[in-house]
């Protein structure tokens, strides 16, 4: 029910994928390797969705594609995993979800 209503609306997803952004942002800064943890996997759920998939490819932060945190999570092989896992999500179908989520353009 969570992810459905989260990607109901383009709003919806926006006012999300902001705050996960910007809390990536911080994190590289500050790292907090648990937050890190639940950030990675609140991604890896909205992968679950094929328009918020969609939206993904364009609005993940960098800081999650360029190995900004490979130090971070080298001793966590679970989020290391969870994180390929959206990286390998985004990257693949990409004619799923012709209809993306309208708006969902996020700054890095």
């Amino acid at each position: 029910m969570g992810l459905t209503y989260i990607c109901h609306t383009p709003e919806r997803f926006y006012a999300v994928g902001t705050v996960l952004s910007k809390m990536v942002v911080t994190l590289v800064d500050t790292p907090a390797p648990r937050l890190l943890k639940h950030i990675i996997r609140c991604y890896l759920r909205l992968s679950d969705n094929p328009r918020a998939k969609e939206a993904l490819r364009q609005c993940l932060p960098e800081a999650l594609r360029n190995h900004t945190f490979d130090e971070a999570l080298k001793e966590d092989a679970t989020t290391s995993r969870w994180l390929a896992q959206l990286l390998y999500n985004i990257s693949t179908d990409a004619s799923v979800g012709a209809g993306a989520v309208q708006g969902a353009r996020l700054s890095s």
